[in-house]
């Protein structure tokens, strides 16, 4: 496939899946009320949690696989079947342990756990058809789960339970699923399955999940902690804002996951340096270009949007806008060091993750909710420079021998 073509099917695909989460958000604060919206945004949380965790130790390394050959073929089977085993393990203890625990979270929670085998198997066969240079049918697959879960929450009305939302929006992913796994089927059939090379020490997944825990969950598990000790309404209303930012979470998504193999086409160094900095100009822009859209956004057509949750996200629209702004810049940052040197990247997600954490809980306490946004904004500020600052770094080292990383190991220590 032309690399055009390539980018064109990869953009839509994120496109049309972060537009399934938004609208699944969107028709969740349309059913519910303000208390049941924050019920089902923690434990939709939870399964970004999850989702980010599948993708960083099986969908990650898996696209650093080149060639088509019966190796990248196996890797490709063996990713989805893992992902689909580890999700019935997890979910299943995740179902057993909330059943002993009474209250509407647990049992959405407990929903989430009997349906995350078929959404998180939907995800990881995505990453294994890009790798097989087949971005066209991952489109298939989620706009097929779009319609699928359009169809499930349009026949809901006003005051469904967070679990019965969850049920239907997981079980939604099904016919998606089967047919993806048709499909990958056809395109694999024969190559050898290769578990137990997954779970052995060195392989990169590892290295990937530990940079997503401290980079990303850490921070959204610190709003579930301060709506559990604080405020309840904080998740729903950091989670109504950064809905509305979901077309950016598709450039983002799309430049970390699928980046790496178009980048990689440009040989000279300088020029792909050169070439992340101005997307991460592009999307730091296209960040507060849009966030300016949201802000003049008419308060009638915000509560078509989220229902009752309109009224305490849009507050927060400013101090999120700024946040995805510096994300766009460090996100692009991260994406430069991963292709330069892959093992500069922990230590920044590190102390910078915690650094947000101490941001975000110092700014609930000075200004509550709204302290809490702009505390998230600082943190993302400094990750970003951090990120570039360590990039200028590296450009100015001496070249060092090439050496050879494959996606299934980490590359030997200098």
């Amino acid at each position: 496939m032309r690399a055009r073509t390539a980018v064109l099917c990869s953009v839509a695909d994120q496109g049309v899946a972060a537009l399934t989460n938004i609208l699944v958000l969107v028709a969740a604060a349309r059913l519910s009320t303000v208390a049941d919206f924050a019920r089902f945004s923690a434990v939709y949380l939870v399964f970004t949690v999850l989702l980010g965790v599948s993708g960083a130790y099986t969908g990650q390394p898996l696209v650093l696989k080149r060639g088509a050959g019966e190796g990248t073929r196996g890797a490709c089977r063996s990713a989805v079947a893992f992902t689909v085993l580890a999700a019935a393990a997890i979910g299943a203890l995740l179902a057993a342990v909330c059943l002993l625990v009474p209250g509407d979270t647990a049992r959405a929670l407990l929903m989430l756990g009997l349906v995350l085998p078929v959404v998180l198997g939907q995800d990881a066969v995505r990453y294994a058809f890009a790798t097989l240079q087949q971005p066209h049918l991952a489109l298939l697959s989620n706009l097929l789960r779009l319609a699928c879960v359009l169809g499930a929450l349009g026949t809901q009305v006003y005051g469904a339970s967070p679990a019965r939302l969850i049920g239907l929006w997981g079980l939604s992913a099904l016919p998606a699923l089967l047919l993806s796994a048709a499909l990958l089927h056809r395109s694999t059939a024969g190559a050898p399955l290769l578990l137990r090379p997954m779970l052995r020490r060195g392989h990169l997944g590892q290295r990937f999940t530990v940079e997503f825990g401290v980079g990303n969950a850490t921070s959204q598990l610190s709003v579930l902690g301060l709506g559990a000790v604080g405020n309840p309404l904080l998740v729903g209303a950091l989670r109504g804002a950064t809905t509305l930012f979901g077309p950016l979470n598709v450039l983002f998504t799309s430049a970390t996951s699928f980046g790496p193999p178009l980048l990689g086409r440009i040989t000279d160094e300088r020029r792909r340096v050169r070439a992340i900095a101005a997307l991460a100009a592009v999307l730091a822009a296209t960040a507060g270009i849009w966030a300016t859209v949201l802000a003049l956004l008419p308060d009638r057509a915000g509560r078509q949007l989220l229902g009752d949750t309109w009224s305490v996200a849009a507050a927060l629209l400013p101090a999120t806008g700024s946040q995805y702004a510096a994300m766009a810049v460090g996100t692009c940052g991260l994406l430069a060091l991963r292709m330069l040197d892959p093992r500069t990247t922990l230590a920044i997600q590190v102390v910078f993750s915690l650094t947000t954490v101490a941001f975000l809980a110092g700014g609930y306490v000075v200004g509550g909710v709204l302290g809490a946004a702009w505390g998230l904004f600082l943190g993302s500020l400094c990750k970003g420079a951090a990120t570039w600052i360590r990039v200028a770094r590296l450009r100015r080292r001496p070249p060092a021998p090439e050496e050879t990383v494959t996606a299934g190991a980490l590359p030997a220590a200098p």
